[in-house]
């Protein structure tokens, strides 16, 4: 059994024996998944962790299950995008170190399988699970490009034009500027971390909404501590809850999985301060 975890903050690696075209992004041509079958897509509401935990493997196993014992087999699986919110909840990954953990006891915290270090869940946040098979040969660099092109393409679809990379991290942040008169840090909008086992994705990512940052407060989020965190709300000045863009989540998401969105750098502006870059 192979599997790889990928870090919410720092650069998966690339695995030997890559072959496909790559472009200067990091992306393969084309589709990323092993089928071009329909996905399955769910809106699930609010699913405490423990429980979506437990169903996503369980899931993951039957897609890994489903796509033969051999390559002359048919894959007969179907790859699923579950979307959802989760009650407030800490979770750490396998790179989370002491200093990083909450200095408050009320809300619970679960130790995980995926990389990366700690964050918060919660009401207000849109979280995606995308539970798919990766094409041969395996990929995860191209796989969390693809997860962050779906998420800005959203950002900027709703109005945080801002939106982009930052160079040896992950996830979706804004550039140090100054909104409606106040001047703001860079500062992250959505969170990545996933594991990959038998070629079958599991985790995704988290994009703020209208959540509450104060949770942000009580842990270093992501182990990083020289930026900040926010939320669509908070940047736009008018209410964006998570349900009420699923629709547009699920189209960027589906485009970029399956290669058909433009490729963009989408990389903001270094504002020059000292970064704390995690390995």
């Amino acid at each position: 059994m192979t599997s790889t975890s990928a870090s919410t903050c720092g650069r998966p690696h690339l695995g030997a024996g890559h072959t496909r075209t790559i472009n200067h992004m990091g992306y393969q041509q084309g589709s990323i998944r092993a089928i071009d079958t329909n996905y399955d897509v769910e809106w699930l509401g609010q699913v405490d962790y423990m429980e979506m935990w437990h169903r996503q493997a369980e899931y993951a196993q039957q897609r890994a299950d489903a796509a033969g014992a051999t390559r002359d087999e048919p894959d007969r699986g179907v790859d699923k995008l579950l979307f959802l919110e989760h009650p407030a909840t800490y979770t750490a990954g396998k790179r989370t170190q002491p200093e990083d953990l909450p200095d408050n006891d009320d809300t619970p915290l679960i130790r995980i399988d995926r990389g990366g270090r700690i964050t918060w869940h919660g009401p207000g946040q849109l979280v995606g699970y995308p539970i798919i098979r990766l094409a041969q040969p395996l990929d995860v660099v191209d796989y969390v490009r693809r997860l962050e092109e779906a998420l800005i393409t959203t950002c900027h679809t709703l109005g945080v034009t801002s939106a982009g990379r930052v160079e040896g991290r992950s996830g979706v942040w804004l550039p140090t500027d100054v909104v409606r008169g106040e001047l703001r840090p860079e500062r992250k909008i959505a969170a990545i971390g996933l594991r990959v086992t038998r070629g079958v994705t599991m985790h995704g990512f988290a994009l703020n909404c209208d959540n509450s940052l104060e949770p942000y407060n009580h842990i270093v989020p992501c182990g990083i501590s020289d930026a900040g965190v926010t939320t669509l709300t908070e940047e736009l000045g008018r209410d964006i809850r998570p349900h009420d863009i699923v629709g547009l989540m699920r189209d960027s998401l589906i485009a970029a999985l399956d290669g058909t969105q433009p490729i963009t750098t989408s990389t903001i502006p270094d504002d020059g301060h000292k970064r704390i870059k995690v390995q």
